[in-house]
């Protein structure tokens, strides 16, 4: 890489890393007082619905954002055309899912969801309004615009979803902090985007990208599916508290994996895309991105689940326990998601976004399958079994990255294996050097302490490339 890509790059991971970072610290500062003051049904009512507005942003989307950004140059006509359909598809679908609640709360025989579903979906309308805005800053790696955006959003949201939850709304006080957070965030890159439509109703840009974006678009509708496939499953064969035990334990989970993930697919497709005609040079940037990801990832998941039951118990209260369990056993297949994400941006970048939807939609029929085939054995039986095909699907993603750019197995175990085989190393030691603390303040803190120092230590004695480059640049910042 040439010193403005690095610098480029590194800048881009930066401010991805300030953003997901603040966001999640605020995540977890509220998600504890929302956690204490809200009960497992009332996290069960919002989980059961989450997949709903999730798949009406993606029909509204459409794919378009991934679209323009493998567009080499987009014109405002480009811009123009997917904001006016996202618009339009945006306001229909929130109609349609008006009047199709009363079926959705039969579906989980949960009266009450058919007023929280008509509010909870007001995400739809509010997001589309800022899609063709986010593309722009997207397109044009303005990371640190987003992250301002998304952490002012994440903040006021999460104050007013406390606020109400301590003056007894419930489950309603989670519907409103997500609303919340979908429209200051589509203001504020409303005020960071220099682009501006204009009354044009043409759609000839959109159907031009169509056949691309059509296969992001079911391809992201499958993520969503693999990502909640728990939650709707639960909530229909077991109950709404069930539901909201593993949403806690996801949720927890899944949080240090977004930090990670959201760092790196801020950069990775722009980045990527960039360098198409260049094999080689696209292939180093690919693994060293995989390096920094996998040298992060790991201790961060590993460090999460060995402390997941102290944290759990001091967080949100004991009324919690049963959630940790199962955080541990998700914190191993969030490992491997920064990962897969970063494959899959890989073969995004090269067009194929056929493989891309078939890779992903056949992991979402397996999974479905799979889930309903345990769903007899109870809970832990069906989160293991979801675990244990999502740490398997890495292998098929690579596969697939493999035949595009020449990024052999022997590279790929080389570059992720040693960090996750280190790290946990670490967390074994760290475990049996900490198990004869009582305290869980004391025990949670010590863990904390011993396993980052650990695994710093090894780093360096290993010599790891990848932390002497993250020091050389974090010492470029302070100066």
């Amino acid at each position: 890489m040439d010193e403005s890509l690095k610098e480029k790059t590194a800048k881009g991971l930066f401010w991805g890393f300030t953003n997901n970072g603040v966001q999640q610290l605020i995540g977890v500062v509220f998600g504890i007082i929302l956690g204490r003051l809200l009960s497992q049904a009332d996290y069960g009512m919002m989980t059961m619905i989450a997949i709903f507005p999730l798949i009406a942003k993606e029909l509204q989307n459409s794919g378009f954002t991934v679209a323009l950004t493998n567009m080499k140059e987009p014109t405002h006509r480009d811009y123009n055309s997917v904001f006016w359909f996202n618009i339009i598809v945006g306001g229909c679908l929130y109609l349609l899912l008006f009047f199709l609640s009363p079926l959705i709360a039969s579906f989980y025989h949960e009266p009450e969801l058919t007023k929280l579903c008509r509010y909870a979906f007001l995400t739809i309308p509010l997001s589309a309004l800022g899609t063709a805005q986010s593309a722009v800053l997207f397109k044009n790696l303005k990371v640190k615009q987003q992250a301002k955006a998304g952490m002012f959003s994440v903040l006021i949201s999460s104050i007013i979803g406390a606020t109400m939850a301590w003056m007894g709304f419930k489950y309603w006080s989670l519907a409103t902090q997500s609303i919340v957070y979908i429209g200051l965030n589509t203001l504020m890159v409303w005020h960071y985007s220099p682009w501006r439509p204009t009354m044009e109703l043409d759609f000839g840009p959109v159907k031009r990208m169509f056949p691309f974006s059509c296969k992001m678009l079911a391809t992201n509708i499958a993520i969503h599916i693999n990502n909640n496939v728990l939650n709707i499953l639960l909530g229909r064969f077991f109950t709404k508290e069930v539901a909201g035990t593993y949403s806690q334990a996801n949720t927890w989970s899944s949080k240090c994996a977004y930090l990670v993930q959201g760092m790196v697919q801020q950069v990775a497709q722009p980045i990527l895309v960039g360098l198409n005609d260049e094999r080689e040079r696209q292939l180093m940037v690919l693994r060293k991105m995989m390096r920094f990801t996998a040298f992060i990832t790991f201790p961060l998941m590993f460090g999460l689940a060995l402390v997941a039951k102290e944290f759990i118990v001091l967080a949100i209260t004991e009324k919690w326990l049963a959630s940790a369990k199962l955080m541990q056993y998700l914190c191993i297949s969030w490992a491997t998601v920064p990962l897969t994400v970063l494959l899959s941006n890989m073969i995004v970048s090269k067009g194929k976004s056929g493989t891309y939807f078939w890779c992903t939609v056949t992991l979402a029929i397996l999974q479905i399958i799979l889930m309903a085939i345990l769903s007899r054995y109870g809970m832990h039986t069906m989160v293991i079994g979801f675990v244990t095909l999502s740490c398997l699907w890495v292998l098929v993603w690579h596969y697939f990255t493999k035949r595009l750019t020449g990024y052999g197995i022997i590279m790929f175990f080389k570059d992720t294996i040693p960090f996750a085989l280190i790290a946990l190393g670490v967390m074994v030691v760290t475990h049996y050097l900490t198990s004869s603390i009582e305290s869980l303040w004391m025990l949670l803190i010590s863990r904390v302490i011993i396993a980052a120092a650990l695994y710093f230590i090894v780093m360096k004695m290993a010599h790891a490339k990848i932390l002497d480059e993250c020091l050389q640049f974090l010492n470029r910042r302070k100066q």
